[in-house]
């Protein structure tokens, strides 16, 4: 007699799935996209408190301004490798329905005698209508997307953003804000440097200035020198002149409640050497904190390793190692002027100030701590 089977021996099991993540309501989501010198970034977020949630992201370097130093044109080569990757960001649009969106252009765009006439052609090649900036906005909006690391015991700030094409300066008395309010001073500035009938205390921007020198600029001004330390000695001396202007250039600044946040790729960078990261991790380098002599040793480590060395050294990465020197050349020259125990490194830039800037002009950013 054949043996029975027991029931439900040899039956498809049922399977059993994880619910699929539910999908952020596209009314509630935000988008920024920065098209700058050397790189394209967007992120797409959705207000959460005092902060937002990133839902997606893209970032392409596109060398958008490679030649643009000696042709003062954009190149068919560096528009066509940009209009690729602003098609990426279209279908991520498209995909999250996103409404409210900020989409601008900085440095390149501004000095090439065609930029204007590229930001027409990206309109007809990808539908996205992107704005040239000015370099005032640029500050602000850096400065902006540092709020959540200002600390309440800052008198004196200074906000750095290095980018490729320029560097924007920013420094802000803070002396006059009660302390526990200070962060939200800083987030407040996205109405402009000079606040009108605010009831609040309000954050003094002493001076700022944008300087038309980046880490792709100022290494185009000295390709042709081909010693490597010499190159770098004359980019930092280059940056610190083109300084002069800053009205807090020449002040003594007492290293007690003063604090700089350096918001680049060259900061970042100079953090993870620090801290020996062979793969970027975003959760160690922003908000770390580092000493003038700390910035020194990684940047003489950069120069002991050599072009060849820096181009294998996995800290620095393929996409970082022909700017990091140039970047390092004006983070030295700043640190001369003004050093510092506490320099702030902020893994944040535009696309987070477009964000802050967007949600706290309607309202949906929780009043709390930063």
């Amino acid at each position: 007699m054949a043996p029975k089977r027991r029931k439900g021996v040899g039956a498809f099991p049922v399977p059993v799935e994880p619910s699929a993540p539910q999908r952020p309501d596209p009314a509630e989501l935000y988008a920024a996209l920065d098209l700058g010198t050397n790189s394209c970034r967007m992120l797409i977020a959705q207000p959460k408190g005092s902060q937002f949630h990133v839902v997606d992201s893209f970032s392409k370097s596109v060398q958008l301004g490679l030649g643009l130093e000696r042709s003062g044109r954009l190149s068919r080569s560096s528009m066509a490798r940009t209009v690729q990757a602003l098609r990426i960001c279209r279908k991520k649009l498209e995909n999250h329905a996103v409404k409210r969106m900020r989409l601008v252009a900085t440095e390149a765009c501004r000095r090439a005698v065609n930029g204007t006439e590229f930001m027409a052609h990206v309109r007809r090649e990808t539908g996205l209508w992107l704005e040239i900036i000015e370099p005032k906005q640029e500050a602000q909006l850096a400065v902006v997307s540092c709020a959540p690391l200002v600390s309440t015991k800052t008198d004196q700030l200074l906000v750095v953003d290095i980018g490729g094409g320029s560097t924007e300066l920013v420094w802000i008395d803070l002396t006059a804000v009660p302390r526990a309010d200070r962060p939200r001073a800083i987030m407040r500035l996205h109405n402009g440097f000079q606040p009108i009938g605010s009831p609040f205390p309000h954050a003094r921007v002493v001076d700022w200035i944008s300087v038309p020198l980046g880490v792709a600029t100022l290494r185009d001004q000295f390709h042709d020198v081909e010693d490597d330390a010499g190159r770098f000695a004359l980019m930092s001396w280059f940056f610190e002149e083109n300084l002069a202007s800053f009205t807090p250039y020449d002040e003594i600044q007492a290293k007690e409640g003063f604090q700089i946040i350096g918001t680049s790729g060259t900061v970042t960078t100079v953090a993870a050497s620090y801290l020996g990261l062979k793969r970027y991790d975003r959760n160690k380098v922003d908000g770390l904190r580092m000493t003038s002599d700390q910035i020194d040793k990684v940047i003489r480590e950069y120069l002991a390793l050599g072009p060849a060395g820096r181009r294998t050294d996995p800290r620095i990465g393929r996409d970082r190692h022909a700017l990091i020197m140039s970047g390092a050349a004006i983070l030295q020259a700043l640190l001369r002027v003004w050093p510092t125990d506490r320099l702030s490194v902020a893994d944040r830039g535009l696309r987070e100030g477009l964000l802050y800037a967007q949600m706290s002009a309607d309202g949906v950013l929780e009043d709390g701590s930063y």
